[in-house]
């Protein structure tokens, strides 16, 4: 058995649970434990004293969690630590005021722990989980969507009946992208490198689909009359500065991630020229001390929902113990919709 968590963010009390842990910084090869553990109390490190329990039936996967296993994540926990940042499951336990109670069908971020039987999530970042969506569903539901939500209308300010073209359109981000702009009345062109995650992007609403190992660029330009209103990036790399060039007049490239590995760098000048903007789209850092814009795009996912706009695609699923093989297959960029691990079947 690994190592015990420290003491501090979580409080733990005496049932154990199966978990997984990062104990090295080796990479997802080497760097996972299944373990057993303390389960956690309800008292998050966002709310001491405070927290929504869940009976977690599944946890989403997403990359984050394989920069922690090289010790590349902004957020560096002391090893060991337990990943995961999202979770569908059975609300076991809530606080009062919560918008779940015990019993509930819930989907629910909790920053870390979500590897595990049991996790704990603040109660602001915890949903009711529609009953026409499974709990692999649920566990796909708020880190994308609101990551999408927020990249589009609270930093990329999209209006209707703008185009949206978006990067990775068959990722996690990329078809939550994709459901939330159509769901905000946008046209949709996704950028994929495949035929099988071409049909995911167009599974997900997408309008048009490029390839990104052609003249996508030139393509997007001629699909949307000129120029897209709004890029959504979560890739980077060197397909930035033709996302630039694939702006209409007033454009703008949102940048919400690097998972092609390399940061680019930008010439303002290309900025000058078409009066067009880079927006940086950090969503775990501005909202987790701002507990009502949480609210206030849950609420408005919920509403997307209602409309039949959002539904998590999900892609390939692992059991807890071979969460090491859901992180490389993140990592070689073979993942389409959201990978999920099975944890309480």
């Amino acid at each position: 058995m690994g190592q015990l968590p420290p003491e501090g963010a979580i409080g733990y009390g005496p049932a154990l649970v199966k978990a997984v842990q990062i104990t090295n910084l080796e990479g997802p090869d080497k760097a996972l434990e299944v373990v057993d553990i303390p389960e956690p109390e309800a008292s998050h490190m966002l709310t001491p004293g405070s927290g929504v329990l869940v009976d977690v039936h599944a946890a989403g996967v997403s990359f984050p969690e394989v920069l922690q296993t090289r010790g590349e994540y902004q957020f560096k926990p002391e090893l060991p630590f337990v990943p995961g940042s999202e979770v569908g499951g059975i609300v076991r336990s809530a606080p009062e005021g919560a918008a779940v109670k015990e019993g509930d069908r819930v989907a629910a971020f909790c920053f870390l722990g979500a590897f595990a039987e049991v996790a704990v999530a603040p109660e602001y970042f915890a949903f009711p989980l529609p009953d026409d969506l499974d709990f692999a569903q649920g566990a796909a539901l708020v880190l994308n969507y609101h990551t999408a939500y927020f990249s589009l209308k609270l930093r990329g300010r999209l209006e209707e009946g703008e185009t949206v073209l978006v990067h990775g359109a068959a990722g996690g981000v990329g078809t939550a992208a994709i459901q939330v702009a159509k769901g905000l009345g946008a046209r949709a062109i996704g950028v994929v490198s495949s035929d099988e995650k071409e049909q995911v992007a167009r599974d997900a609403g997408a309008d048009e689909v490029v390839r990104s190992d052609g003249a996508w660029k030139d393509e997007a330009k001629e699909l949307s009359g000129g120029g897209v209103d709004l890029v959504i990036d979560p890739v980077g790399g060197d397909r930035f500065t033709d996302s630039l060039r694939s702006l209409a007049e007033g454009g703008r490239v949102v940048v919400v991630g690097f998972t092609g590995g390399s940061i680019p760098e930008v010439r303002v000048n290309r900025l000058l020229l078409n009066n067009t903007e880079v927006i940086g789209a950090g969503w775990g850092a501005y909202v987790m001390s701002k507990p009502d814009v949480t609210r206030q795009i849950g609420a408005e996912i919920a509403r997307l929902m209602e409309a039949g706009f959002v539904k998590p695609i999900v892609g390939a699923r692992f059991p807890l113990d071979q969460a090491a093989e859901a992180l490389k297959l993140i990592d070689g960029r073979g993942a389409t919709g959201k990978v999920v691990l099975d944890v309480i079947r």
